[in-house]
């Protein structure tokens, strides 16, 4: 039996909208979050995606996807309206493909001063050597 590969979806949305929507900055949380979903489920997450308006035909989203033993999972439809160009057109894909899309479907956390400023501090450091801890 061949195992089902999560491919975890999150948006790469620039830091500057950090204080106005800081789940959608926060691409660590929003992969997070489909892990957890996946692990609920029995499943691992093999790909991480972080996107922002990807074309629907990018080789990015099907590279080695199979129909039926492959699925697509994203923290919620608003994070889907970021990373993908359009995202009836991605759900019409998959179906045709026959690879499923799932959303958590969990609220976001609610990011509180110090919240904000741990994403910061991890998204403008990166080369410092920083992992956000």
């Amino acid at each position: 039996m061949r195992r089902v590969r999560v491919t975890a979806i999150a948006s790469l949305t620039p830091l500057e909208q950090l204080d106005d929507d800081p789940f959608l900055v926060d691409s660590r949380s929003q992969h997070a979050m489909c892990a957890r979903w996946a692990a609920a489920h029995g499943y691992v997450v093999a790909r991480e995606l972080l996107v922002r308006g990807l074309r629907t035909d990018h080789d990015a989203l099907w590279d080695g996807v199979r129909p039926g033993h492959d699925l697509f999972v994203a923290p919620s439809r608003r994070v889907l309206e970021s990373a993908l160009s359009s995202v009836e057109e991605f759900l019409t894909e998959c179906a045709r493909r026959g690879v499923r899309v799932e959303t958590v479907g969990h609220a976001e956390p609610s990011y509180d001063a110090r919240m904000k400023a741990c994403v910061h501090r991890r998204l403008s450091m990166p080369t410092a050597g920083y992992d956000g801890r």
